[in-house]
């Protein structure tokens, strides 16, 4: 994953909390092996240009896939953009690298159809598993 380096946390931390006061959503890593993570604060800081869509954060593990991070309100199809835009931009390999891209909203829609179409679609295009889930999430690093 490329990245500039003043955009760049490392941490050991055991939990790791990402959130966005704006939104109330959250997401929490948990760490329990106490692996170095790099978190990349990527809107902002990465990505400054307001034209270029992009997620709120990337996490860099030293093993294990590329991931990707929006916390969101309730517009889930813009958060995928945010995130398709961002694996774009910084993923290593957008194609072939293994990618975890998790949004956390306010409003999560019901699971139907349409979001298993961008699953699969985002497993196809982007060698990625995509996961929406509603305003606190949490995800065992030890566990991908």
């Amino acid at each position: 994953m490329q990245s500039k380096s003043h955009c760049q946390t490392k941490t050991t931390n055991p939990l790791i909390p990402l959130r966005e006061p704006r939104t109330k959503s959250q997401l929490i890593l948990a760490n329990p092996q106490r692996s170095e993570v790099t978190l990349i604060k990527v809107d902002g800081c990465e990505i400054t240009d307001n034209a270029t869509l992009r997620c709120d954060y990337a996490v860099d593990l030293q093993t294990g896939p590329e991931i990707y991070v929006e916390l969101k309100g309730s517009d889930i199809k813009h958060a995928i953009e945010q995130i398709e835009s961002t694996i774009r931009i910084m993923s290593s390999s957008p194609q072939l690298a293994r990618k975890l891209c998790l949004v956390v909203s306010t409003r999560v829609p019901r699971q139907g159809t349409n979001i298993q179409s961008l699953q699969r679609r985002f497993m196809l295009q982007y060698r990625a598993s995509l996961r929406i889930k509603n305003v606190k999430d949490s995800l065992d690093l030890s566990s991908i």
